[in-house]
């Protein structure tokens, strides 16, 4: 493909593209396909001679979207939100043109400046503390991760390196595998499985400590646990607290948990991957308080903020933690700035996104909607949906709300046993009219309902609601006349 039939082609792909978007709605939300059903459809080698485009773009039809779960459908609402916007995937454009890998200053200035710079941008916007922002000669700053999962673990190495490095220097006869075997990390039991998985990766203990009747870790159990383990001659390092959390988007409660980590010299990590697009908004920024207390804090922009996955952005109070956990410079990394005086946090992906970050803030206002339609009214346009769906709930009195609505995540189920809501879940996902996924909140077994798609609007809501509806009708008729459930056993989703 040369530079001219780039330019016809790239026209004909943008084509595709805003088809395709201006078209999901049209499209089945969840695919009608098995495992396994697209190896027979292609061949078992790659072709010897180039293919048509026009051949290719008809495969991509005919062979990849029957098998696609359209993510950006009005009627898609498992999860949580993936973002997607025009100005993001021209920038992907512009990156994939430029190919640079930053993964030094010297091997892309540009990137890596970009990357510092935007992230004090974000920085700003959430109103972060100073301490968060690199600035001209401050001490924390920003590195944007693949995600929340990345972030959590980069941390929890940073706080290990940190805390062995501290013992050594008073007990210089500690190896690091005697301390290691002796942390211990804690987070709630609603955080996020990719918080146990660091912990194993990092090969430290991770105690999950019980959340309160709002789903919230508290000071007090929080307290508890770490004098229990004190007293068992373990040592505690790093907190990770949640704000919104995956299975019911609640918020521990920074304000008791921070100072806590602070006096007992803990390294406290704050993942915000779903909710911290919305502390944006003036509405929520109080969901924030406490912030001043961590070391580190993380959110998805790649979940909420238009910018194209993936994008997760990391801040910490001081960058030198975290580059000192992994630096190595072999001498092919090294260049003439390298003792500058300012050595940058730089992520793994140097390209697309800071370029996709500065066109997406520079093209879409993230002023309060009252002075503008950016950021803030399509998080707000989802917080709404949000409650106009909690509201129709209210109105049936078979079901029954399972947490607080905060942003654009309702927990609902139907009263009665778990097996009538895994029964729920198996007509609605067979229907494929929308798709919803579950989880377990105590003893319960909840229905999701995210709003996810930046193209839906009340009216993908109620039709939603209607369809949830007229199913919950033929799941209790069926209950009551006795039928035999073809959905999964109780037993079968313990790890939802």
């Amino acid at each position: 493909m040369n530079a001219s039939e780039f330019r016809r082609r790239g026209k004909e792909m943008v084509d595709y593209v805003a088809d395709y978007l201006e078209g999901v709605e049209r499209r089945q939300v969840y695919p009608d396909v098995e495992p396994g059903y697209l190896r027979p459809l292609i061949p078992d080698t790659a072709p010897q001679e180039p293919e048509a485009f026009e051949d290719i773009i008809q495969d991509v039809e005919k062979i990849i979207m029957p098998g696609v779960t359209h993510w950006h459908s009005p009627y898609f609402f498992a999860y949580f939100p993936t973002a997607s916007s025009y100005p993001s995937m021209l920038a992907d454009m512009l990156c994939g043109a430029i190919g640079c890998i930053g993964f030094s200053w010297a091997s892309s200035p540009a990137c890596t400046e970009l990357e510092t710079v935007m992230m004090d941008w974000l920085g700003k916007m959430l109103k972060l503390p100073e301490a968060f922002l690199a600035g001209r000669s401050g001490e924390g700053g920003g590195v944007i991760q693949g995600s929340a999962s990345e972030a959590t673990l980069m941390a929890l190495l940073a706080a290990r390196t940190k805390v062995i490095r501290r013992l050594q220097e008073a007990s210089p006869e500690l190896t690091p595998a005697a301390i290691m075997e002796k942390l211990v990390a804690y987070s709630s039991d609603q955080a996020h499985s990719s918080v146990e998985r660091a912990g194993l990766i990092g090969g430290v203990k991770i105690k999950m400590i019980p959340s309160d009747g709002n789903f919230a870790m508290r000071a007090l159990a929080l307290q508890e646990a770490l004098e229990q383990d004190k007293a068992a001659g373990l040592i505690p390092f790093f907190v990770v607290a949640t704000l919104g959390t995956t299975p019911c988007c609640s918020f521990d409660n920074l304000l008791e948990v921070g100072p806590i980590c602070n006096k007992e010299d803990l390294w406290l990590h704050i993942d915000a991957a779903y909710a911290g697009s919305a502390f944006i908004c003036p509405e929520f920024r109080h969901l924030l308080n406490g912030v001043e207390f961590a070391d580190s804090f993380n959110f998805n922009p790649h979940k909420w903020l238009l910018v194209n996955f993936d994008c997760s952005a990391m801040w910490v109070k001081k960058r030198t933690d975290l580059t000192g956990a992994f630096k190595l410079d072999p001498i092919y990394l090294k260049h003439s700035h390298q003792d500058s005086g300012k050595r940058l946090l730089t992520g793994s992906r140097m390209g697309a996104i800071p370029i996709g970050q500065w066109k997406i803030l520079r093209d879409a206002s993230h002023a309060p909607p009252r002075n503008g339609n950016g950021h803030s009214l399509f998080s707000l346009q989802h917080v709404r949906l949000s409650h106009e769906f909690e509201s129709l709930l209210l109105q049936d009195p078979r079901f029954e709300i399972c947490a607080e609505v905060t942003l654009g995540l309702v927990c609902f189920r139907l009263k009665g046993p778990n097996q009538l809501n895994i029964d729920l879940l198996q007509k609605i996902n067979s229907a494929k009219k929308i798709h919803l996924v579950p989880c377990h909140l105590r003893d319960k077994f909840v229905l999701r309902f995210a709003v996810c798609s930046r193209m839906v609007e009340s009216v993908h809501v109620q039709q939603a609601w209607e369809h949830i509806q007229g199913l919950a009708s033929l799941v209790l008729s069926e209950a009551k006349e006795g039928k035999p459930s073809r959905a999964a056993a109780v037993e079968d989703w313990k790890e939802v």
